[in-house]
């Protein structure tokens, strides 16, 4: 299989394209290079892999590109932690429509003139963001409130893409939405200096490797966005990968919604303990609760039987583990001046 990859450059992408070439696949990944910058990765120069610079936005790159592919991964978006959502929070919103319609012109043109049977759209656990169900089934998003955030909202909106370009074309989909990716490749964003958050300025966009930064850089007592009860499930990346490239190659999975998330459910707070353990062993544990942003959802809980049964997926890797790797790859980033 051939598989068009958009946002070849994130660190989801570094995980799915690395599964996808051990699982036999061939590859090509589209970045414009952005958000961190050119990025080296071990695959590089793998055989069955092709980088192409370039941006989903161009409809004639796109198109040309999804021709000569069996599947498309619609992954390329403007995306970051939840202080990207306030700081940027009309430029998500447009700047991802603009991605996702090239994104489904050329799918379709791929469907109709070319040998594309399937567009994998990467959504998000934030279309659950106003979800009172929990854990939250495949299909809440259609009966909760909608999402309040811009970035919630429109990842909600690319899953109407994808049933509107199946209902209109016979374009096949396969939606699916990590929780809480956990694992290696966030650096600083170039556009990081444009986020003014006053005392609550992160390191890095998403909350582990922030929370790592901020104690190898020696913050003490370590400061934690609102009171820390928040729930989420940390899933690492390589599980996440593997779940989705189940759902590729699954005939089950076409036409339908899945959660890819680990069934473990973590606070803010402990996580922050677990990595505070790790990093000072021995020295008291102190926070300090900096207030929230306005769309920090308290829950985050995936039911995650539906990818159990169709896919026989389940999230494998311990927590323990995704963090050991984290902190080992940001001590070597931080001595090598890249964060």
């Amino acid at each position: 299989m051939r598989v068009l990859l958009t946002g070849a450059g994130g660190f989801i992408a570094g995980y799915l394209v690395q599964e996808l070439l051990e699982a036999g696949h061939e590859v090509i990944g589209l970045d414009n290079l952005t958000k961190y910058g050119p990025v080296r990765r071990t695959y590089d120069d793998h055989p069955r892999y092709r980088f192409v610079v370039g941006d989903a936005k161009d409809p004639g790159l796109m198109t040309t590109l999804a021709l000569e592919c069996d599947q498309l991964v619609a992954g390329a978006a403007m995306i970051g932690g939840i202080a990207y959502f306030h700081a940027f929070a009309y430029d998500l919103l447009a700047e991802n429509e603009r991605i996702t319609a090239a994104t489904f012109d050329a799918a379709i043109s791929g469907f109709r003139d070319g040998r594309l049977r399937r567009i994998v759209v990467v959504s998000s656990s934030m279309v659950y963001e106003s979800a009172t169900v929990f854990p939250t089934p495949e299909g809440a998003q259609l009966s909760s409130p909608p999402p309040r955030s811009t970035y919630g909202f429109q990842k909600l909106a690319t899953e109407y893409f994808a049933d509107g370009a199946m209902r209109q074309y016979g374009l096949p989909y396969t939606i699916v939405r990590p929780f809480n990716c956990v694992g290696i490749g966030e650096r600083r964003a170039l556009r990081a200096a444009d986020m003014e958050a006053g005392n609550r300025e992160q390191a890095l966009s998403h909350v582990v490797p922030d929370l790592v930064l901020k104690i190898l850089r020696g913050q003490d007592p370590l400061h934690v966005l609102g009171s820390g009860a928040q729930v989420r499930h940390y899933t690492y990346g390589g599980d996440v990968a593997r779940g989705i490239r189940l759902a590729m190659e699954s005939a089950a999975a076409e036409n339908t919604d899945l959660n890819i998330s680990t069934a473990r459910g973590t606070t803010v707070l402990e996580l922050a303990e677990r990595i505070w353990t790790k990093l000072r062993p021995g020295t008291p544990f102190r926070v300090i609760h900096d207030a929230p942003y306005e769309h920090d959802v308290q829950l985050r809980v995936p039911d995650v039987s539906k990818a159990k049964r169709l896919l026989g997926f389940e999230a494998a890797t311990d927590l323990d583990a995704a963090l050991d790797e984290v902190i080992a790859w940001l001590r070597r980033e931080v001595a090598a001046g890249q964060v």
